[in-house]
Protein backbone atom coordinates (compact mmCIF):
# COMPACT_ATOMS: atom_id res chain seq x y z
CA UNK A 1 0.00 0.00 0.00
CA UNK A 2 0.90 3.56 -0.85
CA UNK A 3 -0.13 6.51 1.74
CA UNK A 4 0.49 10.56 1.56
CA UNK A 5 -0.96 12.92 4.85
CA UNK A 6 -1.77 16.43 3.46
CA UNK A 7 -3.68 18.56 6.45
CA UNK A 8 -4.52 15.57 8.38
CA UNK A 9 -6.52 14.02 5.17
CA UNK A 10 -4.93 10.28 4.55
CA UNK A 11 -5.26 9.05 1.32
CA UNK A 12 -4.04 5.28 0.32
CA UNK A 13 -3.92 3.15 -2.50
CA UNK A 14 -3.40 -0.32 -3.38
CA UNK A 15 -2.62 -1.17 -6.79
CA UNK A 16 -3.55 -4.74 -8.48
CA UNK A 17 -2.86 -6.01 -12.18
CA UNK A 18 -6.00 -7.11 -13.90
CA UNK A 19 -4.61 -10.16 -16.02
CA UNK A 20 -8.02 -10.93 -16.92
CA UNK A 21 -8.60 -7.92 -18.96
CA UNK A 22 -5.00 -7.32 -20.12
CA UNK A 23 -4.03 -8.60 -23.46
CA UNK A 24 -0.04 -8.37 -23.30
CA UNK A 25 -0.17 -10.06 -27.00
CA UNK A 26 -1.86 -6.59 -28.15
CA UNK A 27 -0.07 -4.79 -25.63
CA UNK A 28 -3.19 -3.76 -23.31
CA UNK A 29 -2.16 -3.95 -19.62
CA UNK A 30 -4.79 -3.04 -16.74
CA UNK A 31 -4.18 -2.08 -13.58
CA UNK A 32 -7.19 -1.55 -10.89
CA UNK A 33 -6.35 0.46 -7.91
CA UNK A 34 -8.44 1.16 -4.69
CA UNK A 35 -8.49 4.13 -2.74
CA UNK A 36 -9.57 5.27 0.88
CA UNK A 37 -9.56 8.92 1.74
CA UNK A 38 -9.67 9.28 5.94
CA UNK A 39 -10.46 13.03 7.62
CA UNK A 40 -8.59 12.64 10.48
CA UNK A 41 -8.98 16.69 10.53
CA UNK A 42 -11.32 19.01 12.78
CA UNK A 43 -12.84 19.84 9.87
CA UNK A 44 -15.56 18.64 7.42
CA UNK A 45 -13.98 18.23 3.49
CA UNK A 46 -15.85 17.88 0.30
CA UNK A 47 -13.53 16.34 -2.41
CA UNK A 48 -14.47 18.57 -5.36
CA UNK A 49 -11.71 18.00 -8.06
CA UNK A 50 -9.28 15.11 -9.33
CA UNK A 51 -5.91 15.37 -10.82
CA UNK A 52 -3.63 11.67 -11.91
CA UNK A 53 -0.31 12.03 -13.85
CA UNK A 54 0.31 8.54 -15.53
CA UNK A 55 4.03 7.64 -17.02
CA UNK A 56 3.99 4.40 -19.02
CA UNK A 57 7.38 2.55 -18.31
CA UNK A 58 8.08 4.69 -22.11
CA UNK A 59 7.91 7.83 -20.28
CA UNK A 60 4.57 8.53 -22.58
CA UNK A 61 2.59 10.95 -20.07
CA UNK A 62 -1.10 11.35 -19.50
CA UNK A 63 -2.82 13.25 -17.64
CA UNK A 64 -6.39 12.87 -16.41
CA UNK A 65 -8.70 15.55 -14.43
CA UNK A 66 -12.15 16.48 -13.66
CA UNK A 67 -15.03 16.57 -11.01
CA UNK A 68 -14.76 13.95 -8.04
CA UNK A 69 -14.27 10.49 -8.39
CA UNK A 70 -16.33 7.79 -10.27
CA UNK A 71 -19.41 10.40 -10.23
CA UNK A 72 -18.97 11.72 -6.75
CA UNK A 73 -17.78 14.41 -4.61
CA UNK A 74 -17.71 13.04 -1.41
CA UNK A 75 -18.18 15.32 2.06
CA UNK A 76 -16.22 13.82 4.35
CA UNK A 77 -16.86 14.64 8.07
CA UNK A 78 -14.19 14.58 10.50
CA UNK A 79 -13.23 10.70 11.36
CA UNK A 80 -15.30 9.63 8.21
CA UNK A 81 -13.37 8.22 5.05
CA UNK A 82 -14.68 7.20 1.46
CA UNK A 83 -13.25 4.19 -0.35
CA UNK A 84 -13.67 3.27 -4.06
CA UNK A 85 -12.15 1.49 -7.22
CA UNK A 86 -11.04 2.57 -10.11
CA UNK A 87 -8.78 1.37 -13.58
CA UNK A 88 -6.07 2.38 -15.50
CA UNK A 89 -4.85 0.70 -19.06
CA UNK A 90 -0.92 1.07 -20.26
CA UNK A 91 0.36 0.09 -23.57
CA UNK A 92 3.00 -1.29 -21.57
CA UNK A 93 4.11 -3.88 -18.73
CA UNK A 94 4.88 -0.58 -16.05
CA UNK A 95 4.12 2.58 -15.15
CA UNK A 96 3.43 4.91 -11.94
CA UNK A 97 0.68 7.38 -11.33
CA UNK A 98 0.46 9.95 -8.73
CA UNK A 99 -1.76 13.00 -8.05
CA UNK A 100 -4.09 14.99 -6.28
CA UNK A 101 -7.67 15.98 -5.01
CA UNK A 102 -9.03 19.43 -5.02
CA UNK A 103 -10.84 19.52 -1.37
CA UNK A 104 -13.32 22.26 -0.15
CA UNK A 105 -14.02 23.25 3.53
CA UNK A 106 -17.61 24.11 4.45
CA UNK A 107 -16.23 27.74 4.69
CA UNK A 108 -15.48 27.22 0.97
CA UNK A 109 -11.27 27.12 1.27
CA UNK A 110 -9.54 24.63 -1.39
CA UNK A 111 -6.27 23.42 -1.01
CA UNK A 112 -4.91 20.05 -2.48
CA UNK A 113 -4.50 16.51 -0.90
CA UNK A 114 -1.29 14.38 -2.57
CA UNK A 115 -2.27 11.22 -3.73
CA UNK A 116 1.02 8.87 -3.18
CA UNK A 117 3.24 7.88 -6.25
CA UNK A 118 2.49 4.29 -6.65
CA UNK A 119 3.88 1.73 -9.63
CA UNK A 120 2.04 -0.38 -11.84
CA UNK A 121 3.83 -3.70 -12.58
CA UNK A 122 2.67 -6.76 -13.91
CA UNK A 123 3.55 -9.82 -11.98
CA UNK A 124 6.46 -11.30 -14.02
CA UNK A 125 7.78 -8.23 -15.27
CA UNK A 126 11.81 -8.75 -14.91
CA UNK A 127 13.49 -5.66 -13.53
CA UNK A 128 16.83 -5.24 -14.73
CA UNK A 129 19.14 -3.06 -12.49
CA UNK A 130 22.44 -1.17 -14.06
Amino acid sequence: MYRALTRDIEVTVEPFYLAEQSDPEDSRYVWGYRVVIVNQSNVAVRLINRYWHITDQNGQVDEVSGPGVIGEQPRLAPGESFEYSSGCPLDTPSGIMFGRYEMETDDAETFDVAIPAFSLDTPDLRRVLN
